[in-house]
């Protein structure tokens, strides 16, 4: 493992004569979304202070792919450190705002001893951060997850329908935002929670369905299906879960959010429509479900539509397609001889 960055603040790594619209934390910034989100704030001229401790739940050299073009950009400091020993008082004095969107993901490795660390991850942490954020006085946008929901009682899934977690992962999730609901009303700590529906794209996790279909297309591997392939789910495409995680931060915005994609569709459908987009036929096997995954997921993301404006509008064939040239372009780079 690499040293640690060492911690620069943002007035440090900034353009010359060029003052950040805005400064902000972003914990998991070597992670899927969380990558993304640094470089769109980067983008329109914020700075931001990026914390990852590089857990081992997926290879470190794919988050660090994700990190290295952040390291190079103006404006982008970065720690890497474990949120329960962060010097967080420090970090969140004076920034506008803090996202939180690391944590240990995944349902189905949520059971058993690995147990322990969604307990660190996801629970201490976020204790901790809250915590800081309250004595800061900062706003804080976390990642929840539709996985609080479980097999919901009805679809499209509104924020008020009663959660029912249905995995040791979602139960985190869930008491994550009955921390937040603590802290809210014993610190005054003004908390927001994004409740993501399976977001994919370029660099989306490898242990994801949709980039294990993008991989087996590109190298040529087979895909195992978790059950009959006709669970369905609601999948939001990064760039428009970036862009309402930021319109939740700045907007007149409380309590928690739906952030779907409004594109429900079955794991066979997406299967088909991959295959179309690439004229490659894919290798499917099928499996036992696995414990803990759902049936249906369903956003109803109507509240965010109506107190900030936000939409999706990255339909899934469009969004399929940018992740497949993205993962048959970085195989590409992977398989080509070395330069001498």
């Amino acid at each position: 493992m690499s040293a640690p960055h060492t911690f620069l603040p943002p007035s440090a790594v900034i353009n010359p004569g060029r003052a950040a619209i805005s400064t902000y934390v972003v914990t998991g910034c070597a992670g899927f979304i969380g990558s993304h989100l640094s470089g769109a704030l980067l983008d329109r001229g914020d700075a931001v202070i990026g914390i990852d401790a590089f857990t081992d739940y997926y290879p470190r050299r794919l988050k660090q792919a994700n990190l290295n073009p952040l390291l190079q950009r103006p404006g982008f400091s970065f720690l890497e450190a474990d949120l329960i020993d962060a010097p967080l008082a420090g970090l969140l004095s004076g920034v506008d705002g803090v996202f939180h969107l690391a944590a240990q993901p995944g349902v189905r490795g949520s059971w058993g001893s690995t147990f322990q660390h969604y307990v660190h991850d996801n629970l201490l942490a976020t204790q901790r951060l809250f915590d800081a954020a309250s004595g800061a006085g900062v706003r804080v946008v976390y990642a929840s997850s539709s996985s609080i929901y479980g097999d919901a009682e009805a679809y499209p899934t509104l924020e008020t329908t009663p959660p029912q977690p249905r995995s040791p992962y979602g139960v985190t999730k869930l008491c994550c935002e009955h921390l937040a609901q603590a802290f809210k009303f014993n610190k005054g700590l003004d908390a927001i929670a994004l409740r993501y529906f399976t977001v994919y794209g370029p660099r989306q996790r490898p242990d994801m369905a949709i980039q294990r279909i993008a991989e087996a297309l590109t190298n040529g591997g087979s895909f195992e299906v978790y059950g009959s392939g006709e669970q369905s789910r609601d999948v939001t495409y990064v760039e428009d879960a970036v862009s309402a995680t930021i319109t939740i931060m700045e907007g007149d915005t409380s309590g928690a959010y739906n952030i779907g994609g409004g594109s429900e569709t079955s794991l066979r459908e997406i299967i088909s429509l991959c295959e179309e987009i690439t004229g490659i036929k894919l290798d499917v096997r099928f499996g036992s479900v696995a414990a803990g995954d759902v049936k249906r997921t369903a956003s109803d993301s109507s509240r965010l539509l109506a107190d900030a404006g936000w939409e999706a509008r990255v339909d899934l064939e469009e969004g399929l397609a940018s992740q497949l040239a993205w993962a048959m372009s970085r195989q590409a780079f992977d398989t080509a001889p070395a330069m001498v």
